[in-house]
């Protein structure tokens, strides 16, 4: 076998590229047949992301799918070409092997609205997708709950269970059969799955029937035991599900692989949470992740035959451990890692400075936020972690006796470690009210009182109609934006606040800890008084009965003495004197009960983490937290009836879907997460709880585009397809004909037969004038300007064929079978809406 002969070129308007091995050849198949897999063969699936905004700096990924009738030739095969196609791309892609049913979320990722798993082999791949082809009788199983599949069963009631959807494709007519176990969002994300296969598959002209309620549905039904015979008893349940769920994925271990005496010795190294040093760039890793997944990690120095032999080994440890042959293997080279391996570790530091369009971000934030710079850019908010600048109004309440009680604006910075607080934020954006709801939780509050501050964000929430962003803080670890709406006037006193907030006693002694350079990351904290808490570094402010003296440490900076100065004027009136280190008086010391030591150090800068932003549907599982990916993800991702989790490493965002169940199990599920994260994520990390409609910049800024109006008119979009529901459509077996008898499989209509056609839905304009157009005279053109005879709705038509292919990136046809509400995503765009 040729492989250098079998390398196909790699089209560049394109980010995914998949192939079939057809007898030791690498054939490309169609775009409209992506998603649709045969049994019997193994394919590879190139992912080269052609934005870096869209994939966060993101490297290639490379798979290759193993169907499960596949032979060792098929596999051996697509092995090859996998490491010289691997050698093209310059060695910098991420390796996956994928089994049938089994495949990894990046890989199910790609294919929307899901993946097809089709019987045989070469003589029925010849011809992966046949259009208007309606001499068929088919039965699929349809599971999943983000990422979906079905797979070809055998015709028979036997097939069936109670839990599943299963899809009888009769040609003219498609049948969805929702097992009365199954959820409104599985039974959506099945008709999608149902949509797609009748638009790529019969040009969008067969009709949908939906069986919800066997009874109701007595037409749908008597055509299904026309072809599957009559059910005899009852339906078992289905087999359970295998998800993985998170306390599984917190159990990593990493293993050093060397070979001695050509024997290949695999040694634990150590279990999470890891460390980045722990990887040696000359040296070969296998990286365990509770046996739901095998990371390989490659170092840039590491031998050429160990990185061909990267995937045996891979294989041979599965073998050794006792894992399925179908677990996950994902292989990384140093420098090349993918962000799901990334987060296994405690902290990730790229090793080549990553080019960010946000350079110099703590220079931008040092001066004055422009809000409309931040409003039209939502990726500079997110970045920023800043909604506005901060010029909004803010009310405040102090949870007491279990109420909230109003805050004295002058005080509004003066919090208690034993209490909570809500901070209500209202701003404008685009001339639109929107609001974020601070919950502040002291480190000494109770149980009692912060199960208050929960009760009383509700209540809040519903008195604003569920239209506030709600963000939970902990002490100590408050967001810029928090900070910034109180003027960097935080001050954080140690014990509870009285009901009339008397002043400290006269004798009280109390030590500060200022630390910050201006509004956004300024805090003031109370710490015990005495000489070790001090540290060379930071500003401190020792109050006592008679003065206050402002202690400059060493190595603090301009900025932190001019903001620490600003502080004390606000939090107390006394006298006040500036003291130096080194040049205390004696009154000094005996005030923090003598001298001590204390760090002096000079404090080196924070280690900035390169972590990408993950995407993860949540669910709820035998009562644990399953959480499915969504790689290079989108706003087309984020569905009424999902809960979504948005890590950005430093904030967690959950985003509830308007109609979701489980809105109340959202921030569990969130400190859930966190606890379980395997690189040891601190549990103060904010939990910001976001509904449908009302997302703040700081979270659509993650989104490669973001349409604000995209809920208002899906939700004004009436589909002129709704499939038939049980004898809304008459259908009934007057309209079979054929399927009884030899003449084929194909199901006709009668003439009198109305059912649901969606051929309408998909149609594509009618030209009323002749030739196509330059693409000069139709883009960014209002209606006015347009040519005598083109309908301005549909300006993308009259672009030739080789416009639209290279402006669109495919085929008017692929255009036009699309959603109707994509299409216009699109065309807004690029210029034609």
């Amino acid at each position: 076998m040729d492989i250098n002969k079998g390398l196909p070129a790699i089209a560049s308007h394109r980010d995914l590229h998949v192939w079939i091995i057809e007898n030791q050849r690498m054939v490309p198949v169609p775009e409209r047949a992506y998603g649709n897999f045969f049994e019997e063969h193994c394919y590879i699936v190139l992912h080269v992301p052609r934005s870096l905004k869209a994939t966060q700096g993101a490297s290639s990924d490379l798979h290759y799918w193993v169907g499960k009738e596949a032979d060792a030739a098929a596999q051996g095969s697509a092995g090859a070409f996998v490491q010289h196609l691997l050698e093209a791309l310059g060695g910098a892609a991420v390796q996956h092997r994928e089994a049938q049913g089994h495949e990894s979320h990046c890989f199910r990722s790609y294919f929307r609205p899901g993946v097809l798993y089709r019987k045989g082999g070469l003589d029925s791949a010849l011809k992966h997708v046949e259009t208007n082809m309606y001499n068929i009788q088919r039965l699929l199983h349809i599971q999943g709950r983000k990422h979906v599949s079905a797979t070809e069963v055998e015709l028979s009631w036997n097939s069936f269970n109670k839990s599943d959807i299963f899809l009888l494709d009769l040609g003219k007519i498609m049948i969805q059969w929702n097992g009365p176990e199954t959820s409104i969002s599985e039974k959506a994300r099945g008709l999608a799955l149902t949509c797609s296969l009748q638009d790529r598959e019969r040009g969008g002209r067969a009709q949908i029937g939906v069986v919800d309620d066997e009874v109701k549905a007595t037409d749908l039904m008597r055509i299904m035991e026309a072809v599957l015979g009559c059910r005899v008893g009852n339906l078992p349940a289905s087999m359970p599900n295998k998800s993985i769920n998170q306390l599984q994925k917190a159990s990593v271990r990493l293993y050093h692989v060397c070979e001695k005496e050509e024997d290949l010795v695999i040694q634990e190294l150590a279990t999470c949470p890891l460390t980045q040093d722990l990887l040696r760039e000359e040296d070969y890793y296998i990286l365990d992740q509770g046996g739901s997944k095998i990371y390989v990690w490659q170092g840039r120095m590491s031998g050429l035959q160990e990185k061909k032999a990267a995937f045996s080994r891979a294989l041979a440890f599965i073998q050794a451990k006792g894992y399925p042959t179908y677990t996950n293997v994902e292989v990384v080279n140093d420098g090349a890692e993918s962000a799901a391996f990334k987060q296994l570790f405690r902290a990730w530091s790229a090793k080549k400075p990553e080019n960010r369009n946000l350079h110099g971000m703590s220079e931008l934030i040092r001066g004055r936020l422009d809000v409309g710079e931040l409003h039209s850019q939502p990726e500079l908010a997110a970045q920023l972690r800043m909604v506005d600048d901060a010029s909004g109004q803010v009310e405040v309440w102090c949870i007491q006796d279990l109420c909230r009680q109003p805050m004295d604006p002058k005080h509004h910075g003066q919090l208690y470690a034993g209490n909570c607080y809500l901070v209500l934020y209202t701003y404008q954006k685009m001339g639109r009210v929107q609001y974020i709801l601070y919950l502040w939780q002291g480190h000494q509050a109770t149980t009692s009182e912060i199960k208050a501050l929960n009760c009383n964000a509700e209540e809040l929430d519903l008195m604003y109609h569920g239209a506030l962003v709600r963000e939970h803080v902990t002490m100590g670890s408050e967001p810029p934006h928090f900070l910034a709406i109180l003027q960097g006037q935080l001050v954080v006193f140690q014990g509870r606040m009285g009901h009339n907030r008397k002043e400290l006693p006269a004798s009280a002694m109390r030590l500060f800890h200022v630390q910050g350079t201006d509004i956004y990351n300024t805090k003031t904290m109370e710490v015990p008084a005495r000489a070790s808490a001090l540290n060379s570094n930071d500003v401190f402010l020792l109050v006592t009965a008679s003065i206050c003296y402002l202690w400059f440490g060493k190595g603090c900076s301009g900025d932190q003495r001019e903001m620490a100065r600003t502080v004390v004027t606000a939090m107390s009136g006394e006298t006040k004197e500036t003291v130096l280190e080194g040049q205390e008086p004696p009154c000094f010391w005996e005030a923090l009960g003598g001298r001590a030591p204390y760090p002096s150090n000079k404090r080196l800068p924070e280690d900035v983490s390169s972590f990408q932003p993950r995407l993860f549907e949540c669910s709820s599982q035998m009562g644990q937290l399953v959480l499915t990916e969504v790689v290079f993800f989108s706003q087309e991702d984020l569905d009424k009836y999902d809960i979504m989790l948005l890590d950005t490493w430093q904030e967690i965002f959950l985003w509830l879907g308007e109609a979701a169940s489980g809105w109340k199990e959202a921030v569990t599920w969130g400190q859930e997460y966190l606890k379980t994260h395997p690189a040891g994520r601190s549990l103060a990390t904010p939990i910001v709880v976001i509904k449908q409609g009302h997302e703040p910049p700081t979270f659509t800024g993650w989104f490669f585009t973001w349409d604000p109006y995209k809920w208002t008119e899906l939700n004004n979009f009436q589909l002129s397809r709704v499939p038939s529901h049980g004898r809304a459509g008459p259908l009934s077996p007057r309209t079979l004909k054929g399927s009884q008898d030899g003449s084929g499989n194909e199901l006709q209509l009668d003439s009198k037969g109305g059912g649901t056609s969606t051929s309408s839905y998909h149609s594509s304009p009618k030209p009323t004038i002749k030739g196509s157009l330059p693409r000069e005279q139709l883009m960014h053109q209002a209606a006015e300007d347009l040519p005598e005879g083109v309908d301005p709705a549909h300006k993308e038509f009259y672009l030739s064929d080789s416009d639209f292919q290279d402006i669109f990136g495919k085929s008017k046809e692929e255009f036009y079978s699309m959603a109707k509400w994509r299409q216009q995503q699109e065309k807004k765009q690029l210029g034609f809406f």
